[in-house]
């Protein structure tokens, strides 16, 4: 027995119009998770309105579905286990022949089959005809699934309707399948709309979208609006996705919509190829100058006023590449200023945040190193608060904003340490001779010829005239930029982003080299706190810059509950919304506010197995407002400690961006190590004398 509709053209295949009316004739085929379109290319409605349909009852309850359109078929079988017959609301396992007692079933389309089949049917009706027995009138739903040794296909489910008024819930999600095709690892994809479309002949209820499937964390869900709603027939709603692949490989994953229809959820597949990009990598530069507002270069030449800004353009010049750069690591200096104030630089084009740069007294020299975004058409904006000062900007170095870097080769991932002093002139050699240049190596074994550039805190003790330290590769003449502008007799450091060459004249150890320039007598103090490596060292991080943020300000209890005493240690909980579960370290800027006495600031990871450095990361005097670059390792509770030497200071806390794990290179979690300092440790350590001016 069977039943034929004519082919109507009248709507577009797939497309569902109002809701059927009954008796039924209808095959809903719902491609889920499968994978290949295999057996069947894309979800559809068969039914009398849009496609030839016939079903064929046979003896032991065989029932064959056949759909035609337009010369395009697809073909459902099904029979009950043997010695059965199909029996209202029963379910049956299938498989493809009946194997061990179970329902056979069978789905092809346009010569697609499947050999090793699992799945249900779950009778709804099965009447039959009084006189031959055979089911005249049917509903079940069904799921299949396609084992074959080549293929894995997912689930595909659907309805089957023949002269039935039972009716049936259903809706498809478009696109399906979803490929987000190529795309850099980390960088979330921009995002792709999934419409489910009901298109039963009966409501459909949704529950709560989730992930499955293979890796569920290369996706994420974005926004859904199908949740907690029932669309009548033809109704849609709507679920966004991205992708953000975590290896260098293809990633799958299946977007989850929960229902009330006989499955029990609407399934999407999810698809994307990841690649190493060079996004949040670090490209060093020769230092070179880009703004001095004494000369006129780069800005007006006039001091910045009070309340005013200059926006500075960065991009296109020093050596910073035109386009694809997300952040510049410069250093800032001010000179001459005839008042108390502070600096604040941020993306040009935004409004100003509620952060400092850089901090001075009146008539200070100094310098600090600062991190800052770029902002459209690669500016910054510097802010001078009180009073009026000359202010001298040098880059060192950009972190890629996007890959378009990578035609200038891979760029380097940080890698922190914890700190080490290399050395101090306090306690072997005496004061640096005024004109004189010191240069030093460190030796990290086998992965000395991966750094390319070391992270280091440099300070000026005591100098005897103003003056300023230079630190670059040791190559060539000294580089007109400086590194740490210091006053006559006062403590000042600066963190630096260093660029290094590989050194001959070490014993064969092929350790990466460095040099300091003086200009005049001083003491100094160098503190290693990490390295810039060559993109394949494990477990390095990348970085993304923010605006300016402020964390912690003792002064009103935010984040430090008051000021901070003699030998106290103030803990900093990083807050949640500035990080992910792969962020390790905060680029900051921290201030010591009016000190009581002249005191010393450290830096280090909270509640981790780490002890307290004996490196500093400030060295205030007693009144003075002074701040530094810091690069806050994040304890396992996301918190960094403070800790001060003598008197009462208060902190402040602004951070400017986040060093993040990246996958392209993480080591997998069971073997990574997390004791602090593990990945790179200094086995040796030199300074080149005599001086090589």
């Amino acid at each position: 027995m069977s039943i034929a509709g004519a082919c109507a053209l009248a709507v577009l295949p797939g497309v569902a119009l109002a809701a059927p009316t009954a008796p039924y004739t209808v095959l809903t085929v719902d491609v889920g998770d499968q994978t290949g379109g295999y057996p069947i290319y894309k979800s559809d409605v068969f039914d009398r309105d849009n496609s030839t349909i016939s079903v064929a009852a046979r003896e032991n309850d065989l029932l064959t579905v056949d759909t035609n359109r337009a010369g395009s078929y697809v073909r459902l079988s099904i029979r009950p286990p043997a010695g059965q017959q199909w029996t209202d609301g029963q379910t049956y396992q299938a498989t493809w022949q009946g194997e061990g007692g179970t329902a056979s079933m069978g789905l092809d389309s346009d010569g697609r089959g499947c050999g090793h089949v699992t799945g249900w049917i779950k009778v709804r009706q099965a009447h039959r005809d009084s006189g031959t027995g055979l089911v005249d009138a049917f509903a079940a739903a069904y799921e299949y699934s396609c084992r074959d040794s080549l293929y894995y296909t997912g689930a595909v489910s659907g309805e089957l309707r023949w002269n039935s008024s039972v009716d049936y819930v259903v809706a498809h999600g478009e696109p399906n399948p979803v490929s987000f095709n190529y795309q850099e690892l980390a960088v979330p994809s921009a995002a792709r709309t999934v419409t489910f479309r009901s298109v039963g002949s009966a409501p459909i209820t949704f529950g709560a979208a989730s992930l499955g499937g293979p890796t569920p964390e290369a996706f994420a869900l974005l926004g859904a609006n199908c949740t907690g709603r029932t669309l009548a027939p033809g109704e849609t709603c709507t679920v966004s996705v991205a992708a953000n692949p975590t290896k260098a490989e293809q990633q799958s994953a299946t977007l989850l919509l929960a229902d009330d229809s006989a499955s029990g959820t609407r399934r999407v597949q999810l698809s994307v190829e990841g690649f190493r990009g060079v996004t949040g990598s670090y490209y060093p530069l020769s230092p070179k100058r880009l703004m001095d507002t004494r000369s006129g270069l780069g800005a007006p030449k006039a001091k910045i006023g009070p309340g005013k800004k200059v926006d500075l353009q960065v991009t296109g010049r020093g050596g910073v590449p035109s386009s694809g750069v997300g952040s510049v690591v410069l250093n800032v200096t001010v000179v001459g200023p005839t008042a108390g104030s502070f600096l604040t630089l941020y993306p040009a084009g935004q409004s100003r945040p509620t952060a400092s740069s850089i901090n001075f007294a009146k008539s200070w020299l100094g310098s600090n190193s600062v991190t800052v975004k770029l902002g459209p058409g690669g500016k910054v904006s510097v802010y001078n608060h009180a009073g009026s000062t000359d202010v001298v900007v040098d880059v060192a170095g950009v972190w890629a904003g996007d890959n378009s870097l990578s035609s200038r080769g891979q760029g380097g991932q940080y890698q922190w340490i914890k700190p080490y002093r290399l050395y101090d002139t306090r306690e072997e050699g005496g004061p640096l001779k005024a004109d004189y240049i010191m240069w030093s190596w460190l030796s990290f074994g086998d992965l000395n010829t991966h750094v390319k550039a070391l992270v280091v805190n440099i300070t000026a003790v005591s100098p005897r005239k103003a003056g300023y330290l230079t630190a670059w590769n040791g190559q060539g003449n000294v580089p007109s930029a400086s590194t740490v502008n210091y006053p006559a007799g006062k403590v000042v450091p600066n963190l630096a982003i260093v660029e290094t060459v590989e050194c001959t004249e070490c014993g064969g150890r092929r350790a990466p080299e460095f040099s300091i320039y003086t200009s005049q007598t001083t003491h100094l103090v160098v503190d290693v706190v990490g390295v810039i490596d060559d993109g394949t060292v494990p477990d390095g991080l990348r970085f993304t810059p923010m605006s300016p943020t402020r964390i912690a300000d003792s002064r009103i209890g935010q984040g430090l509950p008051s000021v901070l005493g003699p030998t106290a240690v103030g803990k900093v909980t990083a807050p949640a919304s500035m990080l992910t579960p792969s962020t390790q370290v905060l680029a900051m800027n921290v201030t010591a506010v009016t000190p009581s006495s002249n005191t010393v600031l450290t830096v280090w990871p909270a509640d981790s197995a780490m002890t307290r450095p004996t490196a500093s990361n400030l060295n205030p005097a007693a009144g003075q407002t002074v701040s530094n670059a810091v690069l806050g390792i994040l304890g396992p509770q996301q918190g960094f400690n403070v800790y001060n030497h003598s008197g009462n200071t208060h902190v402040v806390a602004d951070v400017v961006g986040a060093f993040w794990l990246y996958p392209g290179t993480a080591t997998p979690t069971a073997g990574r190590s997390t004791s602090a300092g593990s990945r790179l440790k200094v086995i040796d350590s030199g300074v080149g004398t005599p001086s090589r001016s």
